[in-house]
């Protein structure tokens, strides 16, 4: 096992190609100990190079809808009405506190997410 930091794109390259190789390895093997270790070192360099954003609210909304297969009907109750959920979705009115706490517990989306800001639509 020769574990090197990864402090540049080629090391970054050079521990994708490795863990590539060893990714299957047998539990207990020096290379699954290896891939193991690989991978929580590519995945810090990951977080730190190329950051994932969260999607708006919005978006995670309608992500979350399409993973539960729901339709905006099966939202009213949380946000209060036909028009309200078609203009939340569309963009045309802001999520009120009450309207984070019930889609908290309806789509189980985090508070901090829905709490992020976006852009209205005129």
């Amino acid at each position: 096992m020769n574990i090197r930091p990864i402090k540049t794109k080629a090391n970054y390259r050079d521990a994708l190609k490795r863990l590539e190789i060893i990714f299957d390895a047998a539990i207990g093997t020096p290379e699954s100990d290896e891939a193991d270790v690989l991978g929580l070192m590519i995945d810090q360099y990951e977080k730190k190079h190329y950051p994932i954003e969260a999607p708006d609210p919005i978006e995670a909304i309608k992500i979350r809808m399409e993973e539960m297969h729901l339709k905006q009907v099966d939202l009213v109750d949380a946000l209060g009405g036909k028009s309200r959920v078609s203009e939340i979705l569309n963009r045309k009115r802001k999520l009120t506190v009450v309207m984070i706490r019930n889609l908290n517990i309806r789509l189980n989306l985090s508070p901090g997410l829905l709490i992020n800001n976006y852009q209205l639509t005129r």
